[in-house]
C-alpha cells in the first residue's frame, strides 16, 4: 500500500471569498499564495499560507452555492481543528478571540486536551485544541 506522507492543504467552501481571506489572515495570520478567477462555470479560489505552521487553506466561493450558512450536522466537513502548543496558548487564544470581537466558548476539555470552539463568517466550527502531553 502507498503512503500518505502528511496533509497538503485544506479546503473550504465560503460564500463571500474575499470577507473569508480577511478574517482568516486577520484572526491567524495566513498570507494569500494564489488565486484563480472565477471561471464563468464553477467560481473563484484563494489559497492562503500560514508560514508557522505551514498549513495551507482553500477557499472556494462555488457559484452554485444557495448561500446557507455551514452546517456540521450534514454529510462532509464537521469541524477544523488547527493546533496550539499549550493550556497557556489557548488562554492567548482566547484573548486574541475577544481582542478580535470573536465569538467563543470558555476553555473546555476535549478528548485529548483542552480547546476552544468558535465560528467562522461561514459558520464553519474551528477548534484551537491543545493536547495535553502524554
Amino acid at each position: 500500500m502507498p503512503d500518505i506522507t502528511g496533509l497538503d492543504h485544506i479546503s473550504l467552501t465560503v460564500r463571500d471569498l474575499d470577507r473569508s481571506a480577511a478574517w482568516y489572515s486577520d484572526l491567524f495570520g495566513f498570507t494569500k499564495i494564489g488565486q484563480v478567477p472565477d471561471d464563468g462555470r464553477s467560481g473563484a479560489k484563494m489559497l492562503l499560507y500560514h508560514p508557522a505552521s505551514k498549513l495551507v487553506l482553500g477557499l472556494s466561493q462555488h457559484q452554485r452555492n444557495p448561500g446557507e450558512p455551514f452546517s456540521e450536522f450534514r454529510t462532509g466537513l464537521d469541524h477544523l481543528a488547527l493546533a496550539a502548543a499549550s493550556r497557556e496558548d489557548l488562554e492567548r487564544w482566547s484573548a486574541r478571540l475577544d481582542e478580535a470581537g470573536v465569538k467563543h466558548s470558555e476553555i473546555q476539555p476535549g478528548v485529548r486536551g483542552d480547546l476552544i470552539v468558535f465560528r467562522d463568517p461561514d459558520n464553519i466550527q474551528i477548534e484551537v485544541y491543545a493536547r495535553t502531553p502524554s
